[in-house]
């Protein structure tokens, strides 16, 4: 049976392998204005490389971090936005969310609000890819859900969840089809897995389902750059059906903290 190619990197030839594989990332070079003047590494998480070459890096990014001018990154990247010390839904928006994401969100609200519904689906709407936004896309419905069940009313948490697994499956009762773009991303013989399928059979038979399925309805696949929209423009529907903690999102105490404290240190080793 044939082995697999090696991604073995001598220690000593890490940032050259690194830049030739297209990951020279990984590593930071000091800022001109650092204090310490020290190269900071960003280890990768195993959840993002996993079956990837990227994978076979860790133990070489580990015996790079013994020269004495480089540590591992912690507490804030310079990369990024630098957090307030009381992070609200708005600073993870602007701060944390990129531009493709965060208009994807927004547009798919703006279009629930134009098509006169509910604040909960509105709201859900302005939330339901939070986790592909800022932390992870594998099981984002789920993820996402977790992320803003104890600051939203529970149906609109279910409506999040769901989503996940209903956007897969047609409601033709409703004028909901297969999403055009999924052809393109997973191709025409893409099928759910067998858990989706029962996820989605069960949410059909839920008091909440129409409040998830108009969440796929009102999902924006593609962004239109010309649409203007802004978080401010929803700050009404958030102050309404958002529960803003005063510690801020991450400092609350709350069983969901640690997750919106991966989106404040994205790159931290531990």
């Amino acid at each position: 049976m044939p082995q697999p190619p090696s991604t073995r990197v001598l220690p000593h030839e890490l940032p050259a392998s690194l830049r030739d594989a297209g990951l020279g990332h990984w590593i930071r070079e000091p800022l001109d204005d650092a204090v310490d003047r020290r190269r900071r590494i960003i280890m990768p998480p195993a959840v993002a490389v996993l079956g990837t070459p990227a994978s076979g890096y860790q133990g070489a990014l580990l015996a790079e971090a013994k020269h004495a001018d480089t540590v591992f990154m912690m507490g804030d990247n310079p990369a990024l936005p630098k957090m307030p010390e009381k992070p609200s839904l708005r600073d993870f928006y602007l701060l944390r969310f990129g531009p493709i994401a965060r208009m994807h969100l927004l547009q798919s609200a703006r279009v629930a609000r134009e098509n006169g519904l509910d604040e909960k689906v509105i709201m859900a709407c302005l939330l339901h890819d939070i986790a592909i936004a800022g932390l992870v896309p594998a099981n984002h419905g789920y993820w996402g859900a977790q992320l803003v069940a104890p600051y939203v009313d529970d149906e609109v948490a279910w409506a999040i969840e769901k989503h996940e697994a209903l956007r897969y499956f047609p409601d033709q009762s409703v004028g909901y089809s297969y999403p055009a773009a999924y052809l393109d991303y997973f191709g025409p013989d893409y099928r759910p897995p067998a858990y989706i399928q029962r996820e989605a059979e069960a949410a059909r038979r839920h008091r909440w389902y129409m409040t998830s399925r108009l969440v796929t309805i009102n999902d924006i696949y593609s962004f239109d750059p010309d649409v203007v929209a802004d978080f401010d423009d929803f700050a009404d529907v958030v102050g309404r059906h958002f529960r803003q903690p005063a510690e801020g999102l991450g400092f609350d105490g709350s069983p969901v903290a640690h997750m919106w404290r991966t989106m404040i240190w994205p790159n931290n080793f531990l």
